[in-house]
């Protein structure tokens, strides 16, 4: 159940992440890594929220904000590092190497990236080995 959460979540990130690289790329006419690499960020906030809130709401944890902030760390440097990283560098092979349009090459590099993504969230990020003691 929890890897269909995931990809629901994951479903959302991923209009999150390319409506933000459209609107970025082509409404802005930001370059095309700059853009993604927005894009992203802004897909690994939305994620961490729903994640948090709905993917491993049933782990217990810390509820204090400083265990929330612990966690979006955790995210941020798990699943966000892997996330931008691996964009960034697919990106730069499919369009820049390839020539692929940026949007194709975005779905792809999205897709070569979830079960890494959802392999660290589960186990370093939301894991109950992080449960904020008294």
């Amino acid at each position: 159940m929890r890897w269909l959460k995931f990809n629901f979540v994951g479903g959302l990130g991923v209009l999150v992440q390319l409506g933000m690289l459209v609107l970025l790329k082509s409404g802005f006419g930001l370059h095309y890594l700059a853009a993604t690499a927005l894009a992203v960020e802004a897909a690994v906030l939305h994620n961490f929220l729903w994640h948090q809130s709905w993917t491993w709401s049933d782990r217990p944890r810390g509820s204090s904000p400083a265990a929330m902030l612990a966690r979006l760390v955790r995210f941020h440097a798990a699943n966000g590092a892997v996330s931008i990283v691996s964009n960034l560098i697919l990106m730069k092979l499919f369009v820049g190497a390839l020539g692929l349009p940026y949007f194709a090459a975005n779905l792809v590099a999205i897709a070569l990236t979830s079960i890494a993504n959802f392999l660290l969230a589960d186990r370093a990020v939301f894991s109950a080995a992080w449960i904020e003691t008294p």
